[in-house]
């Protein structure tokens, strides 16, 4: 036992060591702050209250206002415009009054008055298009806009309103108390946007060849905005970028447009025995059948005949939703129609396409098979989906509705396509009709946090392209044995976050006043996302927190807190080091290896150990010794090939504290032992992932936690012991953590080549 007092010294004196070593001594300074990377986000975090919990969960007073809309819509096909006359019913569901109400009208961004194109810098370059010098100086700018006819109650009584660019505020007779309701109508009219030529997130797309259009139609009507417990009135003006926060509410829509057109949008069709033809009737049918195929309703044939002659009668499509957001629809003439049925939980959904001949064959090979895939991947990540039907619609942009979405990818005109167009139309597709869980469920202000929207959408996009790709794999093409998404894996997003720190912005900024829009509200959340199931959590603590946010949150407004907050609830694990690291700075991972010493082990006292056992009046002969590399007696302890158990003092150790039975268990002896320093250049915490390579072809990787730098942020140390002589050791072998710089991720250093030396091996080869 007196052995163990040696060992227990001895020990107590490393500790001590190690500590020192890598403890942060923060300068001790008048008003010096913590600003260690594991402090809890408690500064950054709203506080928890009734209406938003600790947990992450909505509290016991949590409320949500509600609008309710009737609508009149019809589109004149001949002149591009669209006259609306709705009636909305508000409800005042807030414990507060409401003296007035505030209402979105989005397309007065395409107003001729807009400020929207005043608040970006432009240049005058040395020579450019005569067609953008024409756009730019000499044409005249489109008139989008809105035009109010008039703003009433159900009274006809004219209501006052003042209109302050993208908003309306609408005055009330008298203030709204808690649970109060207030009907009042709005009539309008604009010209319909070309966003092929124009840009736009819905319009109409024009085909010369025989003077058709396909319109795919959104933000059409004026919307209310979302009143909540966290800002009061949304109504941060619509610049153009960020997209929408609105209120859940219940639709009656009924649309007028040319009797030869195809239409679909958000909701229960109510009349579609007297929209359809008796054919259409009996394929639709059929459609609710088929759960592997699509079924055609309108074929290429009988489309391609429709848009050859236009009908001079109208004919109005009914549509009625419950809880959703949003409306949108499309309608054409030209338009192909299929379908198909997807059991989503104990429910069948259809999934369904629309698109012109100029989308075939494409179109028809994968448009219906990728919203039924989405809708299966995105229910088991989240929550069944609950509509009744999912739509993509074939257009020049990618743009999401409640039940219906637009989506890009078009062969050439003899048909031929490549794998960028397959593959971009399929991602866009599934990133699309993903929209409906993210945000048009799981309702996010995307206005103020686009990555709540597009992050969240675009992580769950990458686990849906590779269920795709598992699903599907004739889609995939030769040489591709899995989906090849441009977002998600961490290696993609690298040269983002080691780029111009001048013009990177966190994610937990505004989408409007970011750089690098796509990387910032896209790629980044997402890829932090997938680094957190894929290597600090693990799936399974992942997705089941994961899907507890989404079904706390379902038809309910979350912030970025209920997110952060619901995963480390449901998880048990602390994140607050990750979301301040990856969402609220611009820091990059940058881990390498700083050191590599190795050691040999021996009971013969060196000058150093003599010195620490008289320091703690310990017998030398008592303890271990470790021999560094180069120092004297290392090659003789090495040669001789000693392990710790032959050593005579642990020998005596084991016997004195080991019952024969716990002797056999005892691990395999470890003969050579290294000394690990890992440096961190990087701002990034991250796990520590290291494979250890030995000298027999094997490998072992080890994870150390993220928490192994709480008292070093620059440098920390392992020592490690093995029966097999390490050869080599690599950081994050897998690139799982998007280090920007791996040149320094690998013992031996691995020499790079210079561009001299590669030239010469060129040239003798």
């Amino acid at each position: 036992m007196k052995i163990f007092k040696f060992f227990l010294c001895a020990l107590l004196f490393t500790s001590a060591s190690t500590y020192a070593q890598n403890e942060i001594k923060p300068e001790r300074q008048p008003g010096h702050t913590n600003q260690n990377k594991f402090k809890q986000l408690y500064d950054e975090f709203a506080t928890p209250n009734m209406f938003r919990t600790g947990s992450g969960a909505p509290g016991p007073a949590y409320y949500q206002q509600q609008a309710d809309y009737k609508m009149d819509i019809e589109i004149d096909d001949v002149n591009a415009r669209l006259y609306g006359d709705e009636t909305i019913t508000y409800t005042n569901n807030s414990p507060d009054e409401l003296k007035y109400l505030w209402v979105q009208l989005d397309q007065n961004m395409r107003a001729r008055d807009s400020k929207t194109p005043l608040i970006n810098s432009s240049g005058i370059g040395p020579a450019t298009s005569a067609s953008r010098a024409t756009r730019s100086y000499l044409k005249e700018s489109f008139d989008g806009g809105f035009n109010i006819e008039h703003v009433k109650d159900v009274n006809g009584k004219d209501l006052p309103h003042t209109i302050n660019r993208t908003m309306m505020r609408v005055e009330l007779p008298k203030p709204m108390k808690t649970g109060d309701k207030f009907s009042f109508k709005i009539k309008w009219w604009y010209n319909i946007n070309d966003h092929v030529k124009d840009g736009g997130r819905s319009g109409y797309e024009y085909f010369e060849e025989n003077d058709n259009r396909i319109y795919v139609m959104a933000q059409f009507y004026p919307r209310m905005a979302v009143y909540n417990d966290v800002e009061g009135w949304q109504n941060s003006q619509f610049w153009g970028r960020d997209e929408f926060a609105l209120p859940f509410g219940d639709f009656d829509v009924n649309i007028i447009v040319p009797a030869d057109h195809i239409l679909d949008g958000t909701g229960y069709l109510t009349n579609r025995e007297e929209v359809y033809t008796k054919e259409m009737m009996k394929r639709y049918n059929q459609a609710k059948k088929s759960y592997d195929k699509p079924v055609m309703i309108v074929t290429q044939e009988e489309a391609e005949k429709t848009e050859k002659t236009k009908s001079n009668k109208k004919k109005t499509w009914k549509l009625s939703a419950q809880m959703v957001r949003d409306f949108g629809f499309a309608t054409s003439r030209k338009f192909l129609w299929d379908m198909m049925a997807v059991k989503i939980g104990d429910r069948d959904v259809m999934a369904v396409s629309m698109y012109s001949k100029e989308g075939n064959p494409l179109w028809e090979q994968w448009s219906t098979y990728a919203v039924a895939s989405t809708l299966k991947s995105y229910s088991r990540m989240t929550f069944d989906y609950p509509y009744h039907k999912a739509i993509s619609v074939h257009a020049p942009m990618g743009m999401e509705y409640p039940m219906i979405c637009y989506n890009f990818g078009r062969p050439d005109k003899d048909g031929n396509y490549s794998d960028r167009t397959k593959y971009g139309m399929i991602s866009v597709i599934i990133h699309e009709v993903g929209h409906n869980f993210f945000p048009m469920i799981v309702n996010s202000d995307e206005r103020q946090w686009t990555w709540m929207d597009e992050g969240l959408n675009t992580f769950v996009q990458y686990v849906a392209e590779q269920d795709f790709g598992e699903w599907y794999p004739t889609a995939l093409s030769p040489g591709h044995d899995k989906y090849p998404s441009r977002r998600g894996p961490a290696k993609n997003i690298v040269r983002y976050m080691g780029g111009n720190q001048d013009f990177i912005a966190p994610i937990m900024t505004k989408g409007l006043n970011t750089y690098q829009f796509g990387s910032n509200a896209y790629s980044k959340p997402a890829t932090g996302l997938n680094i957190l199931r894929e290597t600090i959590m693990g799936r399974d603590l992942f997705d089941y927190s994961f899907r507890e946010y989404a079904n706390r949150w379902m038809f309910k407004h979350p912030t970025p807190e209920d997110f952060f907050r619901t995963m480390e609830d449901a998880s048990a694990v602390d994140l607050d080091w990750f979301w301040r690291g990856w969402f609220y700075t611009t820091d990059y991972t940058d881990i390498g290896i700083k050191e590599v010493k190795k050691y040999a082990v021996t009971s013969n006292p060196n000058e150093n150990g003599r010195k620490l056992a008289e320091r703690f009046n310990m017998d030398p002969n008592a303890l271990v010794y470790f021999i560094g590399e180069g120092e004297e007696g290392y090659d003789e302890a090495m040669n001789n090939g000693t392990s710790i158990e032959d050593l005579p003092t642990v020998k005596e150790y084991i016997m004195d504290n080991f019952t024969p039975e716990e002797q056999k268990n005892l691990k395999k002896s470890p003969k050579y032992f290294y000394q690990v320093t890992f440096d961190k250049p990087g701002g990034l915490v991250m796990p520590l992932i290291v494979e250890y390579e030995y000298a027999d072809g094997s490998k072992e990787k080890v994870t150390y936690p993220a928490q192994i730098w709480r008292l070093n942020d620059k440098e920390v140390s392992r020592a490690v012991a093995t029966d097999k002589e390490i050869v080599a050791i690599t950081v994050d072998p897998d690139l799982e953590t998007a280090d920007v710089d791996t040149s320094n991720n690998s013992w031996p250093r691995e020499v790079e080549q210079s561009d001299f030396d590669k030239f010469k091996d060129k040239v003798k080869n």
